[in-house]
């Protein structure tokens, strides 16, 4: 059975992490340009980093702002039926509520607007595109979260 550790991370100091992750999903697979990928945003975001607790090695990542928006979440593909996507949502719904935000937002694409529904969010305005990609805003109340609560590694 496989173990994952999720850490609250800083871009400082674990930008080559997180940059790695995102790389493989974003540009690699879903050939967005490195330069919209990575943006000013990520230096004042809050990060979090999962690792397989077996090999050490990072295998997502997702980040918030200070605004609610959560955005940049990437699994690497070996794990994304092991619902690692999961832990970083929750992780970053934790740091929501740590910092006292009262809702979250994200951008969805739009095959994934179920998925996030299925953790409260509901749509909120029209489709846009973003990136050349459908994306659908979303929001959700953070007193219609539940099981949020996840304890960092670091």
């Amino acid at each position: 059975m496989s173990s994952f550790s999720i850490s609250r991370v800083q871009w400082e100091q674990a930008a080559p992490l997180l940059k790695n992750v995102r790389e493989k999903v974003f540009i690699c697979e879903w050939r967005i340009p490195k330069h919209i990928e990575f943006d000013k945003k990520d230096r004042f975001a809050f990060h979090v980093l999962v690792c397989d607790d077996k090999t050490q090695e990072p295998i997502a990542t997702g980040r918030i702002l200070a605004t609610g928006e959560i955005s940049r979440i990437a699994v690497l593909l070996p794990y994304r039926k092991k619902q690692v996507d999961n832990i970083v949502v929750h992780g970053l719904l934790s740091i929501a509520k740590e910092i006292g935000l009262d809702e979250v937002f994200i951008y969805s694409p739009l095959d994934t607007v179920e998925y996030y529904r299925r953790f409260n969010f509901i749509s909120a305005g029209a489709v846009f595109m973003e990136a050349g990609m459908p994306r659908q805003r979303m929001s959700c109340q953070l007193n219609n979260v539940t099981n949020a609560n996840y304890c960092f590694t670091h």
